[in-house]
């Protein structure tokens, strides 16, 4: 017989009284890092109920078990309030599966290895930019993986958006209507490169003074195909990226005002560029950052969440709503332990959102759910990802060392107030031949997509 040296809610209590005392050391039991580094293995860094979602629920929510309105109360505080709404009243399911317990599943290897590698390197200059102990820009991996305030866990989410040096996502979306109509659908695709806070260490062609090069160009359908985008993004985390667009209708290449950023991209979508990865604004444009909670959370963060193997385009299935097309089918995970951010955009004196929440797995540093609230304070838009390794019981993807790889797989951006849905995933190719790859391959990624007059060509094609 096992005797428990824990009480019951031991761990909810400990994550409360962190938050009260500003401990940043992610674990309740031990240091979380230190077992990272030696094993992966998580489990002593928690008691068995920020575990299992069985011990934590007293048996009522265990995997394999299936979230609907009739259970959905019992997990309410470990969801976002726009996902419970869609869950109690819009016909969502969400499906339970078992904590991920390995650590090296949460990360590209080599942004892991970087973390490692690189922990308490980082530090914080005056103005708030991140550094190396010898001043250089940032050299991979999470700079604050236990991060002691709001700034240093914000670090971890802006430096590498997607956590490779280069990555290509290609992307079908479908844009939901409050009726449950497709009113609009989309292929696209984002490319993002990172110059600076490389896993790889390097410094993109020796320039210091920028962090990445970012584009999206949309592929279809016809009407809309060939607008694109391309942000250029500073080191200096005080100052606006540079934002140009070609629209085909002009056949024309203009700069966009920095506001720009909280307007949709193309008609009928809700994707915003300040919504991406909870962080699609530079750090410092964004201010009064604070932890406001630690507590276990539900995720999509498994690898049933990627479908290679399931689907030939690692496609997802939709379901709930008016139409029953509303909502991704998802598998969520007991988190042990977020991070609960919160951030006001100080920087933008006539943006719409007053305020934004994040909630961050304290084991890797990457958001599980973000919702921004508007000028009334009133909660706007849920920007949900799915993250997975790529690999389950039917396919694997590798990087170039061999080791299954990771990233996001989907995203579901619903403006509650107009409940208008925008759901869109990572997939193997979308319209246009484009792919999904996290790396350059040898070609030359940034005059092929990440200039003026790549998106120009691009648009025109």
């Amino acid at each position: 017989m096992r005797i428990k040296k824990y009480d019951f809610d031991y761990g909810r209590r400990a994550l409360l009284e962190k938050t009260a005392k500003g401990i940043s050391t992610a674990g309740v039991l031990a240091p979380l890092w230190p077992l990272i580094g030696n094993t992966a293995d998580i489990t002593k860094a928690y008691p068995d109920e920020l575990l299992s979602i069985e011990a934590l629920t007293k048996g009522r929510i265990k995997p394999g078990d299936v979230i609907t309105a009739d259970n959905v109360d019992v997990v309410k505080d470990m969801l976002d309030p726009i996902a419970f709404q869609q869950v109690k009243t819009m016909g969502r399911r969400i499906n339970i599966i078992d904590s991920t317990k390995d650590a090296t599943k949460l990360f590209p290897h080599k942004y892991m290895q970087a973390t490692l590698k690189n922990k308490g390197r980082a530090k914080l200059d005056d103005a708030g930019n991140v550094f190396t102990d010898t001043g250089e820009p940032w050299i991979g991996g999470n700079p604050f993986p236990e991060p002691r305030n709001g700034n240093e866990a914000m670090s971890n989410l802006t430096l590498s958006w997607g956590r490779h040096t280069y990555s290509q996502y290609a992307i079908p979306d479908w844009d939901i209507g409050p009726d449950g109509e497709v009113a609009y659908q989309y292929s696209f695709v984002w490319s993002e490169l990172n110059v600076t806070a490389r896993p790889d260490g390097q410094v993109w062609q020796g320039k210091k003074d920028l962090l990445r090069l970012q584009s999206v160009w949309f592929t279809a359908p016809q009407d809309a195909a060939g607008s694109s985008f391309l942000n250029t993004w500073y080191y200096d985390q005080r100052k606006f990226p540079d934002l140009y667009g070609y629209l085909p209708a002009f056949k024309r290449v203009r700069q966009f005002p920095t506001n720009q950023r909280f307007e949709p991209l193309v008609p009928g979508i809700t994707l915003f560029l300040s919504d991406a990865w909870a962080a699609g604004d530079p750090m410092l444009t964004w201010g009064n950052y604070k932890i406001v909670e630690r507590k276990p959370f539900l995720g999509a963060i498994g690898g049933i969440n990627w479908r290679g193997g399931y689907d030939d385009n690692w496609g997802h299935t939709a379901h709930g709503g008016p139409k029953g097309q509303t909502f991704w089918e998802s598998w969520f995970e007991l988190v042990p332990e977020v991070i609960v951010l919160e951030a006001e955009p100080v920087g933008y004196p006539r943006a719409p959102v007053s305020k934004k929440r994040i909630w961050i797995d304290a084991r890797n540093g990457m958001f599980v759910a973000y919702i921004t609230f508007d000028r009334r304070g009133e909660i706007w838009k849920s920007f949900e990802p799915a993250f997975a390794q790529y690999a389950n019981d039917k396919a694997v993807l590798k990087d170039a060392d061999g080791n299954p790889d990771w990233s996001w797989v989907y995203v579901m951006s619903h403006d509650i107030q107009s409940n208008r849905m925008s759901r869109f995933y990572n997939g193997k190719q979308c319209a246009g031949g484009f792919k999904t790859r996290f790396a350059e391959d040898g070609e030359d990624v940034y005059n092929k997509y990440l200039t003026v007059q790549a998106i120009a060509r691009l648009g025109s094609a």
